[in-house]
């Protein structure tokens, strides 16, 4: 996987995207029982900063953010196990546990003596609540950008359709839909460089394989049933077309802090505002 990973760098057309590439490390986490690195961008000087991705995405995610603020933290933006360009070895389990376990890996992995502050986007917002749970001395602060999964219960997808999900998922024509849907503006917004980054972790091997397998897991769901003790702050975008009104009111009525909407941003607040979620992270996220 990571000569796969070295070999894509080139072909990168966000620049971005591209040094992010360059910043990537494969770190031996051995939780899962694998006997295989796993890639973890490391960027930055200062307290440790994890940023945790959505659901079929990469690290490549945080490209607009990364930079903006690795000259106050030390950031840490792994590939989700069985997501991205992290290897799918055939024998695994693919699920929330394993997710987990692979994080709780890599935490250990950090240096013992220093609090974390955690950023999770989407789905990443979920898995960011259930790690500061598990993780209550590690975990200082959180920021959840328009989090999915904070509410609902998990609803595993039947054989067969896990697979034709996958192979679903993997039509170009579907890909660029999604991507276009993610943003405020995708006429503006979307070109492709966007639709590359969407579908360039498609190439791996095991891809469609552990996707499907994560569906029949059911997923990450009611992850905010309670929300965990440390801060917390959540930012949505007004212009969000994949967590509609009824999602968002769900999550909402769990916090003990409004959360906050930005105007003219879609689903992905950290690459359609990045300097202002930058912003709030420098006033939230610094202790």
């Amino acid at each position: 996987m990571k000569s796969l990973l070295d070999g894509l760098i080139p072909e990168l057309l966000d620049p971005q995207a591209r040094d992010l590439a360059l910043q990537v490390q494969w770190w031996p986490l051995q939780s899962l029982g694998l006997e295989t690195p796993f890639p973890v961008a490391v960027v930055g000087q200062g307290p440790p900063l994890l940023m945790l991705h959505g659901f079929d995405s990469s690290f490549l995610e945080f490209r607009r953010l990364a930079p903006l603020l690795a000259d106050r933290f030390q950031l840490f933006i792994p590939d989700l196990f069985g997501f991205g360009f992290s290897p799918r070895p055939p024998q695994a389990a693919y699920g929330p546990e394993a997710v987990l376990q692979h994080l709780e890996a890599l935490v250990a992995h950090l240096d013992a003596d220093g609090a974390i502050g955690v950023i999770g986007a989407s789905m990443g917002g979920a898995v960011a609540v259930e790690l500061a749970q598990r993780q209550p001395e590690r975990i200082h602060q959180l920021l959840l950008l328009a989090p999915a999964g904070l509410t609902g219960r998990p609803m595993p997808v039947p054989p067969l359709l896990d697979r034709l999900g996958a192979w679903f998922l993997g039509r170009p024509g579907v890909r660029r839909g999604l991507c276009r849907q993610a943003f405020a503006d995708p006429d503006g917004q979307v070109g492709p460089p966007e639709e590359q980054i969407a579908s360039l972790h498609l190439q791996c091997p095991g891809w469609a394989e552990a996707l499907a397998a994560f569906a029949r897991s059911g997923g990450f769901a009611g992850c905010g049933e309670p929300l965990p003790p440390q801060p917390l702050h959540v930012i949505w975008g007004a212009d969000d077309r994949i967590l509609r009104a009824p999602l968002k009111q769900a999550a909402e009525s769990l916090l003990q802090h409004p959360a906050e909407t930005f105007e003219a941003c879609g689903h992905l607040p950290h690459i359609d505002q990045p300097q202002r979620v930058a912003d709030r992270c420098l006033e939230l996220l610094v202790s």
